[in-house]
């Protein structure tokens, strides 16, 4: 049975995650994979559809929720590939359960806040130009793995390249 790797978007959600499927379309090949709209997680209302308003919501309590829902979904053992705030969500959820095998979170700069790290392999991508990138001190201190993007920004994510290479390096990293 091949191994469980959930997916967790940024906080657009749905919606705005079509970049998503270029992850899906190689991890599958190694994976069962499971998608999780964050917003829908959380249970964040999108009827105002913007970023402040959004955002508002996961810090006020969205983001509780969402690990609550994700302890309950998900019984097994997991690896996370965690976008934006889904990062923060997965970051959680592996503090308050022992199913994290692997986690791999990008653009999850709300983790700067973070002072306790999880159990398990634990690596973090950020673009160079994403102005709430953790500093240096933090990472170090944190003792994960990191990589800094030179000349991307926050959602450098959604770009075809970087998805080939972080889904191939997940592929070659978990399935050996």
């Amino acid at each position: 049975m091949a191994k469980r790797l959930i997916i967790l978007s940024d906080l657009w959600g749905k919606e705005r995650s079509g970049w998503v499927n270029n992850y899906i379309r190689y991890l599958k090949e190694g994976f069962e994979v499971q998608y999780y709209d964050c917003c829908e997680l959380g249970g964040v209302d999108k009827s105002i559809y913007a970023e402040e308003v959004l955002h508002r919501q996961f810090v006020n309590g969205g983001v509780g929720r969402a690990v609550e829902q994700l302890l309950t979904l998900e019984k097994g053992k997991v690896s996370i590939l965690a976008f934006s705030v889904g990062g923060t969500i997965a970051w959680k959820f592996a503090l308050e359960s022992d199913r994290v095998e692997s986690l791999y979170c990008v653009s999850s700069t709300r983790l700067r806040y973070e002072t306790i790290r999880p159990e398990g392999k634990i690596e973090l991508y950020f673009g160079q130009n994403d102005p709430f990138i953790p500093q240096k001190r933090w990472l170090d201190k944190i003792n994960v793995v990191y990589s800094i993007l030179p000349d991307k920004d926050h959602q450098f994510y959604a770009e075809a390249e970087f998805s080939e290479h972080l889904s191939r390096h997940i592929l070659n990293k978990d399935n050996h």
